[in-house]
């Protein structure tokens, strides 16, 4: 036990005292029964990655609970299980440490508590120093083929060295993630799910059987095995790249300058040329009115990042030996899968709809409105998905694929966070899918960085809105287009099968569709002023 010593008179009324020794404490029912009433449930409601906020919590169990020690040193892990009034119930970790030291901030305190007359605080584990080192430490020292309960691994990739320094990475909202000796990132997932995490598995995947280089190198990870012996990834730990920022920050930077142009170049948004959809270009097939607007940086970088993409699909739609990563074609299995899933995502999204068409105005009511008329076409596109006429292959894929997700390096792009769609359940997570969904995703957040630009500096520019909207919609379309040269190239090189032309251009179009559906949803809850970009993204393919 950590125990740190203090001058400071802690209040003597403390009201839970408990005559057990800490390496006792959890054992102990009533220290049990009175952390997770409604103490706990305060402190859990106001973190950042409790994802529970829109339901009403219920009651919080002890799902487990485990030791993470080093010799004399002893932490908890807790798995919470907290159950709600109208919803499914989520499971979330929390490691508990006991300090004796009042300088503690208020925020981090659980629980006033005196154990065998000593007095202190339960707070969160991961805000205190000897806690993280003590789980560097044991991933440092990991043994091969480990047994016992609580799993520690360490990649051959993990160079010997030394605990120096932590601190946290910063403002995250679903998992804690901690900088080691400025050199590793340890991510601590919150949500935790019985199975592996497929961030663990991708990121191990990719790094030690790939060797794929254009992803932070997974380095170390712990784990627990559950009462029915299944594996919980706890922590995960990867190489900390240097960069300048992630490629959603780049990409606004960019397109900022791209808008700017077209009052500094005095561009006719009227004449521009305008690209066939879905139509695969390098940067010689733009024509040079494109160019003089846009420049050559944008369309060079999307080259690079369609580049990386298709090496992140190669690595993965290559194996043969390890089954949850082997190719798989289309079926019937995966088609009802689809369906049910899409069909019950686009009732909830209807629904939004209707409920929030009194948020909007302009353009996204207009664009709301042809959703509603149009939503029987729509439901025809999701049902109308047939595995028979598909000779592509599906494979593992990232699963929230956005230049969120990508870090900037250089001249060069870096793929991360491999948890998949936050919504979904971990085994849809893992369902194999045609690559093409990912490079949808991208397609997306292209499409919303050139909205995010237009929005944020609507005051900077001299065109109107509108205007605005058609030159980013000309735009949206060379950058796909660009992607698509180089990313189809790279992918039929290494005969990775994705479908000829025509089925390509299904599967793009009806996996942008699925995504802008989904996106739906977020904007009418957060930012219904944005919900114009996930309607322009679903009119632009129900109209063509």
């Amino acid at each position: 036990m950590s125990k740190k010593k203090s001058n400071t008179i802690i209040n003597p009324t403390t009201p839970f005292n408990f005559d057990v020794r800490w390496e006792e404490l959890m054992e102990n029912e009533d220290f049990v029964k009175t952390f997770l009433s409604d103490v706990l449930e305060k402190y859990i409601t106001k973190q950042r990655w409790y994802g529970g906020k829109s339901s009403k919590l219920k009651y919080i169990e002890l799902s487990e609970y485990f030791r993470i020690q080093q010799n004399e040193e002893v932490y908890y892990g807790l798995i919470l299980e907290v159950n709600f009034y109208e919803a499914f119930y989520q499971h979330y970790f929390l490691p508990i440490a006991f300090v004796s030291d009042e300088s503690f901030a208020q925020d981090d305190r659980i629980l006033p508590i005196s154990i065998q007359s000593q007095e202190g605080y339960i707070i969160d584990a991961i805000n205190l120093e000897a806690f993280r080192r003590v789980v560097f430490e044991r991933i440092l020292t990991a043994v091969p083929k480990d047994r016992t309960r609580v799993q520690y691994k360490r990649s051959s990739l993990l160079k010997d060295c030394k605990y120096k320094s932590s601190r946290f990475m910063g403002l995250e909202q679903s998992n804690t993630s901690i900088i080691y000796n400025d050199k590793f990132v340890l991510k601590f997932f919150r949500r935790i799910y019985a199975d592996r995490n497929p961030d663990y598995e991708m990121s191990r995947f990719l790094s030690e059987k790939k060797d794929f280089k254009n992803t932070p190198a997974y380095l170390g990870s712990m784990q627990i095995k559950d009462q029915e012996n299944t594996n919980i990834t706890i922590a995960l730990m990867n190489e900390m790249v240097p960069n300048e920022g992630d490629a959603w920050d780049y990409m606004l930077k960019e397109l900022h300058k791209v808008f700017s142009n077209l009052e500094y170049k005095n561009i006719n948004i009227e004449a521009l040329p305008i690209a066939n959809r879905f139509e695969r270009m390098t940067i010689r097939d733009i024509s040079p009115q494109i160019i003089d607007w846009v420049g050559l940086n944008v369309f060079t970088k999307v080259q690079t990042l369609a580049k990386r993409t298709a090496e992140m699909h190669i690595a993965l739609g290559s194996e043969f030996e390890d089954t949850a990563f082997t190719p798989t074609r289309f079926n019937g299995d995966y088609t009802v899968w689809l369906k049910n899933r899409l069909l019950y995502q686009f009732q909830n999204r209807l629904n939004a709809v209707e409920n929030n068409l009194h948020k909007l105005d302009g353009l996204a009511l207009e664009l709301a409105q042809e959703f509603l008329e149009k939503k029987n076409e729509i439901r025809k596109r999701f049902v109308d998905f047939d595995w028979t006429k598909l000779k592509g292959e599906r494979l593992r894929v990232h699963g929230d694929y956005h230049l969120g997700q990508v870090l900037v390096q250089n001249d060069d792009f870096y793929i991360l966070d491999f948890e998949g769609e936050p919504e979904s359940t971990i085994r849809d997570r893992k369902v194999k899918q045609p690559p093409l969904k990912d490079v949808a995703g991208l397609f997306r957040s292209f499409h919303y960085a050139i909205y995010a630009t237009i929005f944020n500096n609507l005051k900077n520019y001299k065109h109107t809105q509108d205007q605005l909207f058609d030159a980013g919609e000309v735009l949206y379309r060379y950058l796909k287009n660009v992607f698509l040269g180089t990313y189809v190239t790279e992918i039929q090189n290494a005969n990775i099968n994705i479908g000829y032309n025509q089925e390509r251009i299904f599967l793009l179009k009806y996996s942008m569709l699925e995504k802008a559906v989904y996106e739906l949803g977020y904007e009418l809850n957060s930012r219904p002023q944005w919900a114009v970009i996930p309607l322009k993204g679903i009119s632009n393919i129900i109209n063509h």
